[in-house]
């Protein structure tokens, strides 16, 4: 195997990994989401442990993202939009990888 063979492998395997990546983070995006609607109508237990858990879970997953872009976003009353600009970036992101950057170094 050529090393040009064995470098394209290489890409193949960081850009695979890289759409894993941001697959798994527009799930966990998706699924803050829906939960923060759950919990706000007050559709699930909110005494119950595990949902707590998982509620818990999910706002230390997401916060990281959302923090950045709530300092920049103005306040729209009780409407976040924070996970909505997480999810075009993330797409962006997953574009720009899949288009430019892997017919760049894959020729």
């Amino acid at each position: 195997m050529s090393v040009n063979n064995e470098l394209e492998t290489g890409m193949l395997a960081v850009i695979a990994t890289l759409n894993f990546i941001i697959n798994i983070a527009w799930f966990l995006v998706i699924a803050s989401a829906i939960f923060s609607w759950l919990y706000a109508f007050n559709v699930i237990n909110v005494n119950n442990s595990a949902i707590n858990m998982i509620g818990r879970s999910l706002y230390q997953l997401t916060e990281p993202l959302y923090r950045p872009i709530r300092r920049v976003l103005p306040d729209m009353g009780g409407v976040d939009l924070s996970p909505l600009v997480v999810l075009v970036i993330l797409y962006f992101i997953w574009y720009l990888l899949n288009t430019t950057i892997a017919a760049a170094l894959l020729g």
